[in-house]
Formats: structure tokens, sequence, C-alpha cells
């Protein structure tokens, strides 16, 4: 934006805007900031001042006074080749960056050093961002639990175990996911089920088997059909061969990632195998890996979970009160793999 000049060709300050609205410097400043202390009349007076002298206030000096860097981190614990392999944490960063611009905070992205991982809990502690959306499919929330006394945390993902303070998480229901995956294979006629888990190191890998599990126990079928993999499509394309040996009567799968249906799918289509007359198929995520190979997937709504860590974390900031689990829903899109 342009600014228009005082009379010595320097942009308009905070003495020109309190000149142009008759107030005093510190009225400008107070309705800068947002203080409850100004008159409506005063309030008025210095935003008409600002809209006419095309004012911009100096951020770095705003955040000197209010204590505030007015920046946000997402932090991703993750091997860099990992971060960049899976859809997942792009969506949620799209997601997370696009509400961000809507705000008044610039989203930053750190990966975490895998050499030096404090230089990144140092980097949150040292005043250089007001709060820190934490990213992981792996990890361990105690990492960064604790520095929230020094700065608001949220959590894109359910810890493993209880953490000291409580944290803030957003997600999805997993254990939901998991059980509707299931349960579509189960409406469709199916009766010989197996499952691709994710890593069972991940709060998500271990509660969609658990929805697995659920969804089979409920309508009387075994569940002992059950291969690890790690969200990956080559995972997904070992498992599918582990379960055919194991069991050649199977006759659906659900694999707890769209990458390793993908995987998955694409060893029926080699080994031709019919898909869904032969094996039926349903996945997470509504992605490219999904969409490509016509699975039916679970849609975790991952850009708009970025947008509510960032509407999560901000209420901390401004010291508002939100609940501790925001949980984000999630929808079925069905395909022609079932």
């Amino acid at each position: 934006m342009s600014t228009q000049p005082d009379g010595d060709g320097a942009p308009p300050n905070l003495f020109a805007v309190a000149a142009r609205a008759g107030v005093s410097k510190s009225t400008v400043s107070r309705v800068i900031t947002g203080s409850p202390h100004v008159t409506k009349e005063s309030v008025a007076a210095v935003r008409a001042a600002i809209a006419e002298l095309n004012y911009v206030p100096n951020r770095a000096a705003r955040s000197l006074v209010q204590r505030k860097s007015h920046t946000i981190a997402m932090v991703i614990p993750e091997r860099t080749a990992e971060f960049f392999a899976d859809p997942y944490f792009a969506e949620v960063i799209q997601g997370a960056a696009l509400h961000a611009s809507s705000t008044g905070y610039t989203l930053t992205l750190l990966i975490e050093s895998e050499a030096n991982p404090d230089k990144t809990r140092q980097f949150l502690t040292g005043g250089n961002v007001d709060g820190a959306l934490v990213l992981s499919h792996h990890t361990s929330p105690q990492n960064y639990a604790e520095v929230s006394p020094a700065l608001p945390v949220v959590f894109g993902v359910r810890p493993l175990q209880p953490t000291s303070p409580a944290v803030h998480v957003v997600d999805v229901d997993n254990v939901e996911v998991g059980f509707r995956a299931t349960r579509v294979l189960i409406e469709a006629g199916r009766r010989r089920i197996g499952t691709i888990t994710g890593p069972l190191d991940t709060a998500a890998g271990i509660d969609r088997l658990e929805g697995f599990h659920r969804a089979v126990a409920q309508a009387g079928l075994g569940g002992d059909l059950v291969e690890q993999g790690d969200f990956t499509p080559g995972s997904g394309t070992a498992a599918m061969q582990r379960l055919l040996e194991r069991d050649s009567t199977l006759d659906a799968v659900f694999a707890a990632s769209a990458q390793m249906g993908s995987g998955a799918s694409t060893y029926l289509r080699d080994r031709g195998i019919p898909v869904p007359q032969a094996m039926a198929l349903t996945s997470v995520d509504d992605n490219f890996f999904a969409a490509s190979q016509f699975i039916t997937t679970m849609d975790l709504h991952t850009a708009e979970k970025g947008a509510v860590m960032v509407d999560t974390l901000l209420a901390l900031v401004q010291g508002r009160d939100v609940p501790l689990i925001t949980t984000i829903h999630c929808d079925l899109v069905e395909r022609s793999s079932v």
C-alpha cells in the first residue's frame, strides 16, 4: 500500500495520525494495538485519520510494545524424506497457510533437525513465535508439550500417552475412520476381510486398527488377517502380498492410508486379481493416490484440519478458552473399488 507523505516527504507516522485525529500519540497507539481503554469517538477519529493518510503501522514497533511476534510456527518432527513423500503434510500445511494469511499472523514452517532436535525447541521458546502447531505421524508429544508453559501449542495428532501438562489436539476420530471404512466392506457382503495397518507406534495406526477390529467383531467376523505397513505405497504392496499368501479366500482389504491402498491396488492389478469383483478395497485420505486408483476412501478434510489448528492456536494466543480436543469430521468417498 502506498503512503501519503507528510510535509517533509516522509511517510506519515504516529504524530501525523494523532494530529489529524486530534488525539494524543498514546491514544493512537492504543487504538492500533486494540486496547479497550479508548472511547468510541477516539477510535473512529483515529481510524479515519489512518485511512486518510494511508498510514501503515510499524509491525516491529507494535511487536515490541505488545511483546508479540505475530508469527506462529508449524513444526514437523519428521525425517525430511518422509515429509516430502507424504501428501498429508502438504494438505494440512496448505490449509493452515491459507487460513493464516487471512489473519494478522505469519505462518513459518520448521522441519525439526534430525541432528539437533533441541534446536527447534530453543527457537520456539526464544521469543521468535507466539505459538506452535506440531504435525507428525510419529512424534512423541512429550517432545513439545514441555514448551507449552512458555507458549501455546496445538498438536495435530492424539498423544500416545497422557502428557503433563495436558495438550490441545485437533484431529479426526481415527477409530471411527477405521470402523466406517471397514463397515463399507461388510455391507458389500465381504466376509474374509484383512487390513493393512499404519505404523503401530503412531496414534493413527493404532486407532484405525481398533476401528477395524470393532467393525469385524460387531459383524461376527474374524479379525486375524492383519499386516503392518508404514503409510507408503511400497509397504501396501508388500502387505497385500503377505495377506494373500496367508489366506487365498481373502475378499476385501481395508488399508489405513491411501498410499498403502494404492500399493495394494497395484499389486492386485499386476496379479490379474480384479477389483472389486474378487477383492474389494477401502482406504483413508482422499488424495491423488486414492483417486487415481478409484479407491473408496475416508476423506479426512486435511486442509480444513490445518485451518482449525490455526484457529485453535490463535484462540490460545489471545487468551481464550478452547477445548482440549477438537474433532474434525470425516466423510466416505465412494468409488469403484467396492
